[in-house]
């Protein structure tokens, strides 16, 4: 017998989390190309072009599924609005990390998302809790995380693509 992984999708009250694909790329390079959005992630460059979607579209249809899994987080009305990702690596808990389009921030999209996450998480890597490095700069998305996620130390500063330097952060 063949078993055929698929991808994963979630489903919260408002939002469906799954894998982007080809038809997301240019609403994820629209919403993405903003610096305020970049800046305080790890791994997003700015500006964010369309080959820049392309490329991490692919990048998350070859993640290996027991150590990574990026979600597009999906309005049911407003199409996709942001995206969502958790990585295992060396640390005990495994990290997460999250945009949201600027014209959908204070909606609670974020904190949505991430009780998603949580719960795929527990399932899937038998998982409670998630880890993330918030900018100090950015009290809104770190609220989210004191009241979804676990708090465990942060690295003090961590490199960023977008300010193309290291920036500081917290847990």
């Amino acid at each position: 017998m063949c078993v055929i992984e698929t991808s994963p999708v979630v489903e919260t009250r408002r939002l469906l989390l799954r894998a982007p694909g080809a038809q997301d790329v240019t609403r994820i390079a629209a919403l993405a190309n903003d610096h305020d959005i970049a800046r305080m992630t790890q791994r997003m460059p700015h500006p964010f072009r369309v080959d820049d979607a392309e490329d991490f579209v692919l990048q998350v249809a070859s993640q290996d599924p027991k150590k990574a899994n990026t979600f597009l987080i999906e309005h049911e009305d407003h199409g996709p609005v942001g995206v969502i990702g958790m990585f295992q690596n060396t640390d005990a808990v495994p990290e997460a990390g999250y945009w949201i389009g600027r014209e959908f921030w204070g909606r609670g999209y974020a904190t949505e998302a991430l009780e998603g996450a949580l719960v795929w998480a527990s399932t899937r890597w038998k998982r409670r809790a998630l880890m993330a490095a918030t900018s100090p700069t950015t009290p809104p998305p770190a609220a989210c995380w004191r009241r979804r996620a676990s708090s465990t130390p942060a690295r003090p500063v961590r490199p960023s693509a977008a300010r193309g330097a290291k920036a500081p952060i917290r847990g």
